[in-house]
C-alpha cells in the first residue's frame, strides 16, 4: 500500500457526540491476536468502536441473532468452521450485517473469492495496523450505509414501476374500450350479417398503449365516416393525443360531413393543443366517407398511408392514391394546413383496407423492410380470402418475414366491405 493510500482520509462516519460507540462482534478463538485487534484499535484512538469478542462460529451466529452489532471481524479459521465456508455461513444468514475477514492467510484468490461473496474487506493478520483496520472498518460502514440507501431506491423504485405498470394496465384497459366493441350497422337496424357495409379490424399495440387510433362512425342511414390515426412514437404519450383525437374528431364529425374539411377542423384544433406542449407532437390521419347507397367514396389523407381498393371481382388491388394523389401534411405541424377532398368509387364486392406503417414497416433480421410493395403483392396472392382472414393473413405474413411475432411499432389494420345489400339501398 502507498504511503498516500495510508494518509487518505476516511468518509465521516464519526458517531455524534454523545451517542453510544459501535459495536464490533470479533469472531476469534486466539486469544493473543483478539488481545492484539482489541489493543490495535484503542491505540488508534477509535473510541466510537466497542470491541466484544466470540471464540466460535456458532457462538458469535446465536450473538448476532439476539443483539445487534454494527461490524463483524471474521477469523476464517475457527474450532467450529474452516475456510471461506466460514464467511459464507455468517453472511448468508446476516447479510446486512457488513463484515471484514481477517486472516492469517495471506492468498490473493481466497481474497478476492471473499470480497465477491460479500465480504467489505480481506485484512491479513500481521500486515495490518491499527489506522489501517479503523479505516477499514469505518469504509466497510459506509458502503453498508451507501448499499442500504441502494436497496432502499431501489424497492421505491420498484414500488413506483409496478404502480406505473398498474397505470399502463389501466390505460390499456381504457384504450381497448375507445375502440368499436360493435360497429354501426346500414341502414339503421340491420343485423350486422345483413348491413351493406361491414368491417373488420386488428390492432396490435407496440408497448402497453399505442398511438394507433381508429374509429368508425355513422353520419346517415346510409353513409359511414371512417378514420384511422397514427400519432408519433408509442407508448403513454401518444396514447394520449389518440385520445385528444377522439374527442375532436367525435365533437366535429356532425358538423364536417367533408372528409377534407373534417381533418383541417381536427388539424387546427390539435396544433392549439400542441404547441402549448414541450415536445413536438403529430400525427398522420385518414378520412374517409363511405355511402352503402351511393358509389362515390371521399377521402383525404395527412400524410397517412393511402388506403387500398381491392376488387376480387376483377382481381385488382390498387392504392387509392393512385386514383387521386392529393393530401395535407400530418396533423398538429401547422395551424391552418388544406387537405384535399378526393374522390372515388365503390361497387357491390369491393373491400377498402386501411392501415397504418407499422405493418409494413417492419424489419427483417438484415434489416430489409417488408414495404408497402411487398404488402400490395400480399394482398393481391389473398383475393380470394374472406374477412376478416384476410386480416390475419397478412399480418402472418409480416411475421414469416421478420421472423417475430412482435412488432416493432403500433399496428392496425381496418376493412369495409361493400356486401350484396348495396343493391337494395340504390
Amino acid at each position: 500500500m502507498t504511503q498516500a493510500a495510508q494518509t487518505t482520509e476516511p468518509p465521516s462516519t464519526a458517531q455524534p457526540q454523545g451517542s453510544p460507540p459501535l459495536r464490533v462482534l470479533l469472531i476469534e478463538d486466539n486469544l493473543v491476536d483478539a488481545r492484539l485487534i482489541q489493543i490495535m484499535v484503542s491505540d488508534a484512538g477509535a473510541n466510537g468502536f466497542e470491541v466484544e469478542r466470540a471464540d466460535r462460529l456458532a457462538t458469535a451466529l446465536e450473538r448476532l441473532g439476539k443483539e445487534h452489532f454494527d461490524i463483524v471481524l471474521l477469523d476464517l479459521s475457527l474450532p467450529d468452521s474452516h475456510g471461506l465456508e466460514t464467511f459464507v455461513r455468517a453472511h448468508q444468514q446476516f447479510p446486512n450485517v457488513p463484515i471484514i475477514v481477517m486472516s492469517g492467510l495471506d492468498d490473493e484468490r481466497v481474497a478476492v473469492t471473499a470480497v465477491h461473496e460479500g465480504a467489505q474487506d480481506y485484512l491479513v493478520k500481521g500486515q495490518v495496523s491499527g489506522p489501517l483496520l479503523v479505516r477499514a472498518m469505518r469504509y466497510a460502514l459506509e458502503r453498508k450505509r451507501t448499499s442500504d440507501q441502494l436497496a432502499r431506491y431501489a424497492e421505491e423504485l420498484r414500488a413506483r414501476n409496478v404502480e406505473m405498470q398498474s397505470d399502463f394496465n389501466m390505460a390499456r384497459e381504457i384504450q381497448q374500450v375507445f375502440l368499436p366493441q360493435q360497429y354501426p350497422t346500414f341502414p339503421r337496424g340491420a343485423s350486422p350479417e345483413q348491413s351493406a357495409l361491414q368491417f373488420h379490424h386488428r390492432y396490435i399495440p407496440a408497448a402497453a398503449v399505442g398511438g394507433d387510433f381508429f374509429n368508425v362512425f355513422p353520419l346517415n342511414n346510409t353513409k359511414a365516416g371512417i378514420l384511422i390515426c397514427d400519432v408519433m412514437g408509442h407508448g403513454m404519450r401518444a396514447a394520449l393525443v389518440t385520445a385528444i383525437l377522439r374527442g375532436l374528431v367525435e365533437q366535429l364529425i356532425p358538423v364536417s360531413p367533408d372528409a377534407g374539411k373534417l381533418l383541417a377542423e381536427v388539424n387546427h384544433s390539435l396544433h392549439a393543443i400542441l404547441q402549448r406542449t414541450d415536445h413536438p407532437m403529430m400525427s398522420t390521419a385518414y378520412y374517409m366517407v363511405v355511402d352503402a347507397a351511393s358509389p362515390e367514396i371521399q377521402f383525404a389523407s395527412a400524410g397517412h398511408p393511402s388506403a387500398l381498393r381491392v376488387r376480387p371481382g376483377s382481381g385488382t388491388v390498387e392504392p387509392l392514391r393512385q386514383l387521386d394523389a392529393r393530401h395535407g401534411p400530418a396533423l398538429g405541424l401547422f395551424a391552418d394546413s388544406a387537405y384535399p377532398t378526393c374522390r372515388s368509387s365503390s361497387e357491390v364486392g369491393d373491400v377498402l383496407l386501411l392501415f397504418t406503417d407499422g405493418l409494413y414497416e417492419a424489419n427483417d433480421a438484415h434489416g430489409q423492410e417488408y414495404g408497402q410493395e411487398r404488402l400490395l403483392a400480399a394482398v393481391k396472392q389473398r383475393l380470394k380470402v374472406r374477412m376478416p382472414g384476410l386480416l390475419d393473413e397478412l399480418l402472418k405474413d409480416v411475421q414469416t418475414f421478420t421472423g417475430t411475432r412482435e412488432f416493432q411499432d403500433d399496428v392496425c389494420l381496418l376493412s369495409v366491405e361493400f356486401t350484396q345489400a348495396c343493391a337494395k339501398l340504390r
